[in-house]
């Protein structure tokens, strides 16, 4: 491909999208540069504080608990509060935990801590995804979460290079960092996004004529529960990348380095192909996608099994990469296609939570597993898993009917933000691309 068509492509890739759109992306980006926690959690406990293992694994719990709790309260306040006083007051929360975090020194202030920094810096992620399918138009929608999944990993790519020069200068300094840059967050939200909670048409007495979309609904919801379903399922494979993966290499003799090596390719593949990958399957059959994904997944995972060396660990990490780059804006952009204009903060924020809840299942499986039977049940069970996925996607996509645009009108009733692009518009201006 020259030169000429890379800039093209890269230009029709981002062209289109409103200028809100790019402020939450940016927010995004800034958030994932300041990632430290999450990264370095366990070395800091076990090689700066001189904690056990064991410990170590029990504050990780717990602040993946702390997501599972705040997935649901976050959705809620989104639909309720707003989406920008949501974002607010997570990152303001997420800043001072972290910064809080650093000064903790009793083992059970430390879990305690954790929990909060787990519910706070989880609790944005509904309404960003809300915000998100309120703001573009749905034809755009899975291009726009994949710039956004693509700034996430983008972000925390640098990140991981900066921090671990940071931590061996200050495990302090890293948190105190994460707190300035989350704070930075806030002041991008407060300065430059506007409310984009779509409105309710009222009577006369001020009183909703809409129903209300309750918690009850979303449960009641058989076709989106069965996708939150299978989002835990698939994001239960994944997972093994971070939990299973890195203590089958350890078993098979590898080192710490070895597995750096292999892991970064994801993040590596990601940022190269997410925007080019995306172009191609933009417009193409969501059920498709998400079939072949998750057989990806499953077939990448399973591959492992047969690893005996870099080499080979390399490219079943490849594999599973490439579904995970087709998975994750498609399936995000299916759960905003299957929620209610006014509960969208709600769906975001149970479909936040099957991934949260992976990330407390997955360590328990890959221990169990490996520990009573070997690496090849964990890598077997992969494989069974993502078929099992494609599936369930099969299943639940039948009868789905095709997804239409807004029209004009209709998005100014649905959201302030739309309306201010539709005029933009008309006015021949529209939202400005990056």
């Amino acid at each position: 491909m020259s030169v000429a068509s890379m800039r093209r492509a890269t230009r029709e890739s981002v062209s289109g999208l409103p200028r809100e759109f790019w402020w939450l992306w940016t927010s995004t980006l800034v958030n994932r540069l300041g990632a430290f926690v999450a990264t370095f959690m366990a070395l800091y406990l076990t090689l700066d504080r001189g904690y056990s293992a064991s410990y170590a694994g029990l504050v990780a719990s717990l602040h993946g608990l702390g997501g599972v709790v705040s997935s649901l309260g976050a959705g809620v306040m989104a639909d309720r509060l707003g989406r920008r006083p949501t974002l607010l007051i997570s990152q303001s929360a997420t800043a001072a935990s972290v910064a809080l975090l650093g000064f903790m020194h009793h083992p059970v202030a430390i879990a305690g801590v954790a929990f909060l920094v787990g519910m706070a810096s989880n609790a944005s992620r509904p309404a960003v995804q809300a915000m998100m399918a309120d703001i573009v138009k749905p034809e755009d929608r899975v291009r726009a979460f994949s710039l956004n999944y693509w700034a996430i990993n983008l972000g925390f790519a640098i990140s991981s290079m900066a921090a671990g020069f940071i931590a061996e200068y200050s495990y302090l300094a890293g948190f105190l960092g994460e707190a300035v840059m989350t704070l930075a967050c806030a002041v991008v939200v407060f300065l430059k996004l506007p409310e984009s909670r779509p409105t309710q048409a009222r009577d006369a007495a001020g009183k909703s004529t809409e129903p209300r979309v309750g918690m009850g609904a979303v449960l009641r919801d058989g076709r989106f529960m069965s996708l939150v379903g299978l989002s835990f399922v698939v994001a239960l494979i994944f997972q093994q990348g971070y939990v299973g993966l890195p203590v089958a290499m350890g078993t098979d003799g590898f080192t710490s380095a070895d597995f750096g090596l292999a892991i970064a390719i994801n993040g590596v593949l990601i940022v190269a192909l997410q925007i080019p990958v995306t172009r191609y399957i933009e417009h193409r059959d969501p059920r498709r996608l998400l079939i072949i994904s998750s057989l990806l997944a499953g077939s990448g995972f399973g591959l492992t099994a047969f690893a005996g060396s870099i080499a080979v660990y390399a490219m079943t990490v490849c594999v599973w990469s490439l579904a995970e780059i087709v998975n994750a804006p498609t399936q995000t952009g299916l759960v905003v296609r299957l929620s209610p204009v006014h509960g969208r903060g709600r769906y975001q924020g149970m479909y936040t939570m099957s991934w949260s809840a992976a990330a407390l299942v997955a360590p328990l499986m890959a221990g169990f597993l490996i520990d009573r039977y070997g690496a090849e049940w964990l890598w077997g069970a992969c494989a069974v898993l993502g078929t099992v996925a494609a599936g369930g996607y099969w299943l639940l996509m039948r009868g789905l009917p095709a997804e239409e645009g807004l029209g004009a009108e209709e998005a100014m009733v649905a959201s302030p933000a739309a309306a201010v692009v539709s005029v933009r518009k008309k006015k021949g201006r529209a939202g400005v691309s990056a």
